[in-house]
């Protein structure tokens, strides 16, 4: 379930609670006359199906609520009530498959913004990286894979182009490459900075690694594991499963990558250089593919249940009809 927060002026709040006593699967309506005072106006408060919340909220939208009041939308770990199961029973579609596309743009949104925590984890991120890659240790990549936060503006970009936001997908894209830039900068120096206090050499990028040479060695398993981890990336955005976006932070070679092109550039190896930024461009890429096109099938998969539905209603919601 949803809980809505709404402040309309009172004028307008006769059509709003119409709006939602007609939506099908919502409860626990109340209206508050007159408590707002910026922007003045009545508190409804409202829960609804996570299933019908993208519709209602795109209703409440066309109704001007966001222009002359407030919509704010939270997430409900728990409900206790017979009204909110007969909400979501009636509601068409099942809550774990629908988008809402308003609470997936603000996410990606502020996600994908370039700011100083932004990129000090993800230079963070590739510092620890570059030790993983020095040590051949491969418990030092999956830590720094999982603290990288570049998923942000990746699914920002999916989220703009199937949304066709312009905006969101240059800001995307700013904090994409300029936060490697910056990362693979400032890892470069740390590599120099390691390599006069001796704990850096030459030897170590030279050497086999043979648990950390898939860094800069690309090939299409490479590519073919970015896309399943856009796609698990994607679904665990769209369903909020935090736990398998770790999971896809780990399984993918940007940061590890960005960090051995760093160091290899340091000790002017421009081999394993190209080859990391090769390995690096084919996991960015294969994300935003995969993320783009579960996007655009949950869209028409979405419609397309919505329809049957529509055509086949619930048995709880035909009985009560």
């Amino acid at each position: 379930m949803l809980h809505l927060r709404l402040i309309v002026p009172a004028d307008r709040t006769g059509e709003v609670t119409d709006l939602l006593e007609k939506t099908i699967g919502t409860a626990h309506l109340a209206v508050l006359p007159g408590v707002a005072r910026d922007p003045v106006g009545d508190v409804v408060l409202c829960d609804v199906a996570r299933e019908a919340g993208d519709e209602l909220i795109g209703a409440l939208r066309e109704l001007g609520v966001a222009e002359y009041g407030a919509i704010t939308v939270e997430r409900m770990d728990l409900t206790l009530s017979a009204s909110a199961d007969r909400a979501e029973e009636e509601a068409p579609g099942e809550g774990a498959d629908a988008v809402v596309w308003e609470e997936l743009t603000d996410i990606t949104h502020e996600e994908s913004t370039f700011s100083i925590t932004y990129v000090a984890f993800l230079s963070v991120a590739t510092m620890l990286a570059a030790c993983g890659v020095m040590l051949d240790n491969a418990i030092l990549i999956v830590g720094a894979m999982a603290v990288g936060p570049e998923f942000g503006p990746l699914a920002g970009i999916s989220t703009a182009l199937v949304q066709r936001a312009p905006r969101l997908v240059w800001r995307s894209l700013w904090a994409l490459v300029g936060g490697f830039a910056a990362a693979m900068v400032l890892t470069a120096g740390f590599a120099w900075l390691m390599d006069v206090f001796g704990l850096f050499n030459e030897a170590m990028i030279e050497a086999p690694r043979p648990n950390t040479a898939f860094v800069w060695q690309p090939d299409w398993m490479s590519f073919v594991v970015a896309l399943l981890a856009g796609i698990a990336g994607t679904l665990s955005l769209t369903s909020a499963k935090s736990g398998a976006l770790i999971g896809v932070a780990i399984s993918v070679t940007t940061v590890p990558a960005a960090a051995n092109a760093a160091v290899a550039f340091s000790y002017s190896d421009y081999n394993q250089m190209t080859g990391s930024i090769q390995q690096l461009l084919a996991n960015l890429g294969g994300i935003v593919l995969a993320g783009t096109l579960t996007l655009l099938a949950q869209k028409a998969l979405w419609m397309a249940a919505l329809r049957w539905y529509a055509a086949h209603p619930k048995p709880s919601a035909a009985a009560d009809a």
